[in-house]
């Protein structure tokens, strides 16, 4: 019986040194990995919260003025820019956002003719671009 606790202890023994061994050759063969591993982890853990303490969720609450009844065209306004009916309907589908060929196509027009149409708002209103066309109508009260 002794015997078999002597021989238990000594392959207990042996198998913890070698353990330690293999630890000590992992350790030592792969250091520059773990150690790479170790500060990559740190790295990751301060920019997950270094980017969570800055891009907290903000809530921005802004007034926009609403009209208080329904849209009313501005037939003077019209006039004085004079603005055809073809041209209010095609700032109306700007508005919308629909592209040159879409506008092409529910008007049964020519692309060619659309854009004749779009530089004669655009000229008219003082406007560059389309958004910019969608707002003055809106402010000049062409487009609801």
């Amino acid at each position: 019986m002794r015997s078999l606790l002597a021989y238990g202890a000594a392959a207990g023994l042996l198998i913890a040194a070698l353990r330690f061994v293999d630890y000590r050759f992992l350790v030592l063969e792969h250091s520059v990995a773990i150690y790479g591993g170790i500060i990559a982890a740190l790295f990751a853990a301060v920019g997950i919260w270094f980017g969570l303490s800055i891009t907290k969720a903000k809530v921005v609450v802004k007034e926009v003025a609403v009209p208080a009844g329904p849209f009313v065209f501005n037939q003077a306004k019209a006039a004085e820019l004079t603005l055809t009916p073809r041209e209010i309907e095609i700032l109306g589908l700007i508005a919308e956002g629909l592209s040159n060929k879409e506008m092409a196509e529910r008007l049964f027009v020519s692309e060619n003719t659309i854009k004749t149409h779009c530089s004669r708002v655009f000229d008219k209103l003082g406007a560059g671009r389309r958004t910019q066309a969608v707002q003055i109508g809106k402010q000049f009260g062409l487009i609801p």
